[in-house]
């Protein structure tokens, strides 16, 4: 081995050479290593930024005609008749279209020089803008805008102007917008897309568009701008707020200067017609003209304040927009509504219910609010329930909230302010409202097609829109309205019963709940359920719900007629009677006995028959919703029945007992009509629903914080008055129809007392008269059975018992009382027998005991008192049968 010196180092040398080599091998690896990590990375980060690009992409909204059409139109609300009744606004709807051949070139030219120099040569975005504008970004320097007007226009109508908060947000704005400005150029003429363009841009001012543009700075027509005038309206767009030619003139006029150096550096004008345009004092002739469209002065009927809220529910239902696409579509989207307001009734209507001479009385509710600072600084609030509270305080225990004059309301703040203010008490806000007492709502619709022809929401001066509708937004107590609904209507139509069903009238507890009559005439007996229905019966309405239909039943048919307010807590007897939860409305309840009058088919009520667009396409064919309630025949036999609650009636019973129909006082002069009314125990609600062949109508009466319905507080009857009236006149010069009878309906002579077949010369023979009457029935549940309730009797002439072995005997008709009633009724004084006579004592007897001609003077129940003798009683004793039953108190109808 050689360890010479050269020989070493030409072994360290080899020794080196390797290591370089290794080395570079290795350096050259890493480097190939990173560049193919780094393409990798490059790569996955180019697909992921391209996948997001295009899932940004995928998410924009569809593109269609009507999503870049200019938005902002005031919407236009008409009657029955064509008639322009209401124009619903907000601020910004203020808009009036122009087409590409009213605008004038100049105008056209400016908006193109300034805004996108090259929009009639690219293809929705131009790439040079956008790179000066990146660059712009970059180097800190304003060198406009990339946006072409395609862009802008999409931006407007489909992304709310671009009102992002947040770069990602506005970076996927854009992205979309670019993407849609290429689909759009694609597939819209130019002119159009510029047409749209400057139809939708704010101009200032509530200046929507040129064309309002025009009129509102220079009060002239569109075409007739000059090109000083075109550029002062060009100059705005960019910032309608700075750039106002009114409150930012100067700002203006430098823009106007850029404006017309573009379109001559453009070659749009020469150099003699721009300076032609800077030299006009175009500043002079601007003015604020003020007539275009604007929001009513007038506050909505309450027909339109109903019909706004039934518009957009059904833009959300039938067209699937959110509730402020629905509100913003309304209010600013140029509709044109056509209602069903039939101008003619609606006046009627109106006079009525504000004519002071169908009221007994005008009080006055008070809304107030008072505001104070205290001088240690502190800040208390005051309202209408404070001021009761006091009164309360001042052992003012009558007072119920209701003023006789404003004056008296006024005096009242005046001394209630003067009781609580202390010295160095500063009043901060005061405000205070009279509103009339009692108030009334009212509802007439067509029931064949469910559209609503006119609607009052309250009596008293309409002060704003959108305010307290009394007819759609005030939920009260229906009353005895509920009997047809909740109890005679399933009891008639899916429970086997019939109009002479027949139910004992008793008293009658449910629970710990004992029900009464309105009336004070004791209680009846035998009732059937057309007895309940005219004479608004609350055992039978009550004992037919808990005996034949049930309260669930009962509550599933109210929810088919269109009540929306009932809940699992109103299964139970009381409803029956109206005694509900959440109370009803008057435009429910209405429609509800619609669907009666319409031979049981319910149509959900319609106030509109359809929507136009701004362009006068259709946008809804408003088509009724209906579905059967009731079989033809219930409808009918209902109808029937509540056609003789308003006509003249006495209910069947003793001498004494005088319980008559209670709707006579609605009762129309040349018309046939049925209806029910309504009154809660309390005297705090009134109702009468009725209806026509032509129409039916609801009417509702009662003070706003509930006050009883005293005669100082217009009493119980001016519904009904009011009712009359109104239907009186709509129904002028229009023929009688009457009720048509359906032909699944037929009739049969009835035992009124059992509403089974008559036994002859038995049920004809009652001591009250004749009990056999003909009722209507629907087809094949005429009754089979005969009546058991009336039966012939052997009794003792004299005492009317049992007969004894030596009595005189007659034969008498007598009446089965159910074996488990004990109270007292006007059937139980005819009651059959159970005791005999054991001998003869002289006697006074009550001849209404000893029925038709038993008094021996042939007049029934009518003959004065004759001596008897009734056995158990010592010589000179008397025996008073009484007459009329026992008293149960206050009730009502």
């Amino acid at each position: 081995m050689n360890y010479g010196k050269d020989a070493t180092e030409k072994r360290l040398q080899a020794v080196n050479s390797r290591s370089r080599k290794y080395r570079s091998r290795i350096f050259l690896t890493f480097i190939k290593t990173c560049c193919v990590l780094c393409l990798f990375s490059v790569l996955v980060i180019s697909s992921i930024g391209i996948g997001i690009v295009m899932g940004i992409i995928d998410n924009s909204p569809e593109l269609n005609v009507d999503s870049i059409v200019p938005i902002g139109y005031a919407t236009t609300v008409y009657d029955s008749a064509g008639n322009l009744t209401d124009t619903l606004v907000t601020a910004g709807s203020n808009r009036e279209e122009a087409t590409y051949d009213e605008l004038p070139q100049d105008l056209i030219n400016a908006f193109v020089a300034i805004e996108d120099s090259r929009f009639w040569t690219h293809n929705g975005i131009d790439l040079r803008s956008i790179s000066r504008a990146a660059v712009g970004v970059l180097t800190g320097e304003n060198r406009g805008g990339g946006s072409t007007i395609t862009q802008q226009l999409i931006k407007n109508n489909m992304f709310n102007g671009g009102m992002e908060t947040s770069f990602g947000a506005k970076l996927e704005r854009k992205l979309q917008e670019q993407y849609l400005a290429l689909q759009l150029t694609k597939s819209m003429d130019r002119k159009l897309i510029l047409t749209n363009y400057l139809n939708t841009i704010n101009l200032g001012n509530n200046a929507l568009g040129v064309k309002v543009a025009a009129r509102r700075y220079f009060n002239k027509d569109i075409s007739d701008l000059t090109l000083s005038e075109c550029a002062v309206i060009a100059g705005i767009t960019q910032n309608p707020s700075r750039l106002n030619p009114i409150s930012g003139q100067e700002a203006n006029a430098e823009k106007r200067k850029v404006i017309l150096q573009y379109m001559f550096e453009q070659g749009y004008i020469t150099k003699a017609q721009q300076e032609e345009a800077l030299a006009d004092d175009v500043y002079a002739r601007i003015q604020m003209v003020d007539n275009v469209s604007k929001e009513n002065s007038t506050p909505y009927s309450y027909f339109t304040d109903e019909l706004t809220q039934q518009v957009k529910d059904t833009l959300m239902e039938k067209l699937g927009y959110t509730e402020t696409q629905a509100h913003n579509l309304l209010y600013s989207g140029g509709l044109q509504i056509y209602t069903t307001q039939d101008p003619a009734i609606q006046a009627i209507v109106d006079e009525e219910v504000n004519d002071p001479s169908n009221y007994s009385a005008a009080r006055y509710s008070l809304e107030y609010r008072l505001s104070v600072t205290h001088a240690d600084g502190s800040t208390e609030h005051f309202s209408e329930k404070n001021l009761k509270s006091w009164h309360a305080s001042t052992l003012n225990a009558g007072w119920e909230g209701l003023y006789n004059s404003e004056a008296e309301a006024d005096a009242d703040i005046e001394a209630y302010k003067a009781a609580i203010l202390q010295e160095d008490d500063t009043i901060i806000g005061e405000r205070s409202s009279k509103v009339l007492q009692p108030q009334v709502s009212f509802v007439i619709m067509d029931q064949k097609t469910g559209q609503v022809k006119a609607i009052s929401g309250g009596r008293g001066t309409k002060t704003a829109s959108l305010t307290l509708n009394r007819a759609t937004d005030t939920t009260r107590q229906p009353g005895s309205t509920f009997k047809v609904i909740t109890a005679f209507a399933p009891a008639l139509d899916t429970c086997g019963a019939t109009l002479g069903s027949v139910y004992y009238d008793a008293p009658f507890t449910v629970g710990t709940k004992t029900f009464k009559n309105w009336y004070k005439q004791g209680y009846l007996g035998y009732s059937s359920i057309r007895d309940g229905i005219i004479y608004s019966m609350n055992i039978v309405a009550v004992r037919t719900m808990m005996e034949t239909v049930s309260p669930q039943l009962g509550v599933e048919y109210a929810k088919n007629f269109g009540i929306t307010t009932l809940t699992d807590t109103d299964m139970n007897a009381a409803t029956a009677l109206g005694g509900i939860t959440k109370g009803v409305t008057n435009l429910e309840l209405t429609s509800a006995f619609a669907s009666i009058a319409n031979g049981g088919l319910y149509t959900k009520p319609v106030f509109f028959t359809k929507i136009l667009d701004h362009d006068g396409k259709l946008l809804i064919d408003n088509e009724p919703e209906t579905h059967r309630v009731l079989k033809d025949s219930t409808a009918f036999l209902l109808t029937d029945a509540m056609k003789d609650s308003m006509q003249a009636n006495r209910i069947f019973a003793s001498s004494g007992v005088s319980v008559s129909s209670t709707s006579t006082r609605a009762a129309l002069p040349n018309m046939s009509a049925a209806g029910k009314s309504g009154t809660t125990s309390n005297n705090n609600d009134i109702w009468f629903i009725g209806y026509t062949p032509y129409y039916t109508a609801g009417v509702w009466g009662g003070c706003d914080e509930n006050q009883k319905l005293t005669a100082q507080n217009g009493g119980t009857s001016y519904h009904k008055d009011i009712w009359r009236k109104i239907m009186t006149r709509v129904h002028e010069g229009l023929s009688d129809p009457g009720f048509t009878v359906p032909d699944s309906v037929e009739t049969a002579e009835i035992c009124r007392k059992s509403g089974k077949l008559a036994i002859p010369g038995v049920c004809s023979h009652d001591p009250r008269g004749d009990a056999v009457y003909t009722e209507y029935f629907a087809k094949g549940t005429v009754p089979t059975e005969m009546c058991n309730t009336h039966v012939l009797a052997t009794v003792c002439s004299v005492t009317g018992l049992l007969p004894g072995a030596n009595c005189p005997k007659t034969s008498r008709v007598r009446i089965a009382l159910p074996a488990d009633e004990e109270g007292e009724t006007d059937d139980s004084k005819y009651a059959m027998p159970t005791r005999h006579c054991s001998g003869h004592t002289s006697v006074t007897v009550d001849p209404s005991y000893l029925g038709p001609d038993e008094a021996g003077d042939g007049s029934g129940s009518s003959g004065s008192g004759r001596t008897g003798v009734v056995p158990g009683l010592g010589p000179g004793g008397t025996s008073t049968r009484p007459s009329s039953g026992v008293s149960n108190g206050p009730g009502r109808d």
